[in-house]
Formats: C-alpha cells, sequence, structure tokens
C-alpha cells in the first residue's frame, strides 16, 4: 500500500556524468537478498536496475492477481450454492459476500509493514502461500449442503487474505522503482490485481459446469486455483528478490495519521473504490436476483455469466481516471466520476421497473466505469495534497523537511487505500438491510445517490475551489 506518485526531485540532466557512470553497486547475498539497491541512480537503472524491477513486478502482479481471484470467490459461488443444495437465507448469501472484504480490508494495514520485516521475496511466496487455505477449504465445504453457515462464513473469511495481499504487493513494488517510474509500475499492479475479480467471475461458471450440465462440481471454484498458487509460490521464490533497503516507515504512518485530510480522502475513496469492490462483490448475486434467467447462460454444455462485465469495465476504466485528473486535475475529474456514478444509480431505480436485463446491465456497466475513473482520479488527489500542504507551509525542496511530507504522503497512500477496501463490506450490507427492511433494493440505491452527491459536494468545496491552505494549487 506505500508508494508515491510524486515526481523525483533529482535533475538527470544537471550532472551528465553521474547519468553515464554508475556509482551503485549490489551485493547478493544468499536468500536472493540485494544490497545497495538505488533506483534512482540513472546509469544503474538503466543497465541493470530496470531489468529486475520489471521482473519482480511481473511475478508481483501474477501473486496479486490470484490474491483478488480468492478475494472475491465467494462472490461467484454463493449464487451458485441453492443449485447444490444448500438452503441459505438472502442475508446469509450477503454476509458469505461481504465478510471476505472486511478481513482483506483490515489484513491491508499489517500487510503493508511486513515487506520491511519479512523482504518481499519471502513475504509474497508466504501471502501467495497462505491463498492455499481458502482454495482448499471451500473445495471441502461446498460438497455437504449440510455444513453450517458458521463453517461457510469462516472460510469465507479466510479469503480476505487475498486482500492483504494488494498491500504488500504494492509496497514492495513502490521499493523498487524510481520516482519518474513508480506512477506506471503501480498502475500496472493495481490493474492487474484489480482483473482478478472479473476473472474469477467470469472462469468459474465455465470450470463447474464444463461437461457437467449443471453446477455438479462446485468444488473446483477453490481447487481450480491451486496449481496457479503453486506456480507464483515457485515464480517468487526463483526470480523475485529482497532489497535489505525496504524500510518499514512508521514514523511516517504515524505523522499520516495526524494528517485531516488522510481522513477525508480515506471517505473519497471509499466512494470510488469501496463502490468498486462492493459492487463487483454483489453484481452476480443481484442478476441473480432481480434477473433469475439471465443468472448464467447456457452454452452447450458450459455456463458463464455476464457479471464479470463490471468488474472488467472498472478495472480497465481506472488508469483513464489517473490519466485524466493528470490532464484536467484529480478534484475535478473525482467530481465528474461521483457525478456519473449518481446518474448511474439514478438510471439504475428510473429503468427497473421496465424489467429489461439489458438495461439494467447498461446503467451498471455505466456505474462501474464511473467507480474506475474516480479509483484513478482520488489516487492521483494524494500526492497533490501533500504536496500543495508543503509549499503552503513554504516548505523547500529537498530539505528534511520535504523529505518528511514526502513520507507522510507515501504513508497516506497506503493508509487510505486500505481503509476504502471497508467499502467492499458496506455496499453488500446496505442493500442487505434494505432487502430486509424494504423487500427491495431500490432504498439502497437511493442511499447511494445521496452519498455520491454528498462526496461530489466535498471534493467540489474542499479541493476544487482554490485554497490558500493548498498555496492556491490545482489539486
Amino acid at each position: 500500500m506505500t508508494s508515491t506518485v510524486t515526481p523525483s526531485t533529482t535533475d538527470d540532466a544537471a550532472s551528465p556524468a553521474a547519468s553515464s557512470v554508475s556509482t551503485t553497486t549490489l551485493t547478493h547475498r544468499s536468500g536472493r537478498w540485494i544490497d545497495g539497491w538505488n533506483p534512482e541512480d540513472t546509469a544503474f537503472w538503466k543497465a541493470e536496475g530496470r531489468g529486475i524491477a520489471r521482473r519482480n513486478l511481473g511475478w508481483s502482479i501474477f501473486a496479486e492477481f490470484l490474491g483478488f481471484i480468492i478475494w472475491q470467490l465467494w462472490s461467484i459461488v454463493v449464487v451458485m450454492l441453492p443449485a447444490a443444495g444448500f438452503t441459505l437465507t438472502s442475508s446469509e448469501l450477503f454476509w458469505l459476500i461481504s465478510v471476505p472484504s472486511l478481513v482483506g480490508a483490515t489484513l491491508r494495514f499489517p500487510y503493508t509493514f511486513m515487506v520491511a520485516i519479512f523482504g518481499g521475496r519471502n513475504w509474497t511466496i508466504v501471502s501467495a502461500g497462505l491463498l492455499l487455505i481458502p482454495a482448499t477449504l471451500l473445495g471441502f465445504v461446498v460438497q455437504n449442503p449440510e455444513t453450517p453457515f458458521g463453517v461457510l462464513l469462516l472460510v469465507a473469511a479466510l479469503g480476505g487474505f487475498g486482500g492483504g495481499n494488494f498491500a504488500s504487493s504494492m509496497a514492495n513494488i513502490t521499493y523498487f522503482f524510481p520516482q519518474k517510474e513508480k506512477g506506471w509500475a503501480l498502475g500496472l499492479n493495481a490493474a492487474g490485481g484489480n482483473l482478478g475479480t472479473s476473472v474469477a467471475q467470469f472462469a468459474v461458471p465455465i470450470a463447474v459446469t464444463i461437461g457437467a450440465g449443471a453446477v455438479t462440481n462446485i468444488s473446483l471454484a477453490g481447487w481450480m486455483w491451486i496449481p496457479l498458487i503453486l506456480v507464483a509460490m515457485w515464480g517468487a521464490w526463483r526470480y523475485m528478490d529482497n532489497l535489505s533497503s525496504a524500510k518499514a516507515d512508521f514514523a511516517g504512518s504515524a505523522a499520516a495519521l495526524r494528517e485531516p485530510h488522510l481522513w477525508l480522502m480515506s471517505l473519497l475513496y471509499i466512494g470510488t473504490f469501496g463502490s468498486f469492490i462492493g459492487f463487483a462483490s454483489v453484481f452476480p448475486k443481484l442478476i441473480a436476483d432481480l434477473f433469475p434467467d439471465f443468472s448464467t447462460i447456457q452454452i452447450g454444455q458450459t455456463a458463464i455469466t455476464l457479471a464479470f462485465l463490471g468488474a472488467l469495465v472498472g478495472s480497465l476504466a481506472r488508469p483513464y481516471g489517473g490519466k485524466l485528473a493528470d490532464r484536467i486535475g484529480g478534484a475535478r475529474m473525482t467530481v465528474i466520476a461521483f457525478a456519473l456514478m449518481a446518474l448511474g444509480a439514478l438510471a439504475l431505480i428510473w429503468t427497473l421497473p421496465l424489467q429489461n436485463f439489458w438495461v439494467f446491465l447498461l446503467c451498471f456497466l455505466v456505474l462501474f466505469a464511473a467507480t474506475g475513473v474516480g479509483n484513478g482520479s482520488t489516487y492521483r488527489m494524494i500526492p497533490n495534497i501533500f504536496a500543495a500542504r508543503a509549499i503552503a507551509k513554504g516548505i523547500e525542496p529537498d530539505t528534511d523537511a520535504a523529505k518528511k511530507q514526502l513520507r507522510k504522503s507515501a504513508a497516506a497512500l497506503g493508509i487510505i487505500s486500505g481503509i476504502g477496501a471497508y467499502g467492499g463490506f458496506v455496499i453488500p450490507q446496505v442493500l442487505n438491510a434494505s432487502q430486509l427492511a424494504t423487500g427491495s433494493y431500490i432504498a439502497a440505491f437511493y442511499g447511494f445517490v445521496a452519498a455520491y452527491v454528498a462526496l461530489l459536494v466535498i471534493t467540489f468545496t474542499v479541493y476544487v475551489i482554490p485554497r490558500a491552505a493548498f498555496a492556491k494549487q490545482r489539486i
């Protein structure tokens, strides 16, 4: 989770000699530990560093991708449980969907520091290995329809291991890349992870029904990922590295927690990323409840669900949110995202009486695209806020105070991304409460509209309007 996209203050052109001759010497120790890592040394980076960093990034993306799959696995499994003979209430199904997000969001905080404590390679092996537990147990507990709900809930909660992986993966990659390339690397890492939700929702229905014609192989929903998890563990062991320069910044985290804008941006990130992960997890169930004929689409002897399109669209939209934020400003882009989210939710409410699945799907895809754009734009706002605060306080570049501000910004990114993940628990539970109280989901979506409008107003008032607190800088 710990990362920063603040541009480097190093002037590579200032010293031609420095850019052509590396002053970095790496020392390789047993256990694939590397001493002396310095990605800001331009010559070293071009000659040797970039190749090592990209190798670690590739395997990190793969491991995090699997983490998201396991984290969101129950979002698609729950809609298969009734056909497998389970007699669970709708409320119990919502709990199976939401509890992995609750656990995963909470684990993001300790996972942030595991790379500095154990090493990025070592922790990737361990964190990937932990995914074997929920994947294996899921395959066993869904075999017997008499399995107690408490046991199902416990196994679903263990899926939260996958949610924590995002934090350690992002923290690890930020140590490998120079400041000017962190944004690109972290963006690839995040996008690769987010796509795991979509892949799980697409692949699981195919795997459990192929050649069966019905949901009779539901155990494969967990077991099918075990070989890939083992590959990720082997790849991390064989090709990844530990950096001795990776240090936990507890002081930076403590300082960030005292920054009021951390908590305000956490609220905005719950609205964007929390909505993405929350809606992605409940989308299969919403389709099953509101349009049961479209819950699965039979193609030959294989079944698919179109629920995967939501997470796919949201994941692919995220980088564009970041790019648009660079052009027009993160706060302005976030206002636009919240406006589109509110309009998408309103359109959903107004068109539900039509009982047209394709209109329902279109409205939700607009909502997913807006959450993805908002994910990218809010994440870009965070370093800009801390940079503007530094200017307003008169902090000079390359001073100790500037370095402390940069550390606060990096720590804030990690903390905010962890808090935002709690939206994955909130969204399903709000829908659950709406269904229990009114028998429909309409009230929940009206609540979401109100929340998005409120977050839009906060973003515009605090971050779009020029303020002396930000030295009149555009956020």
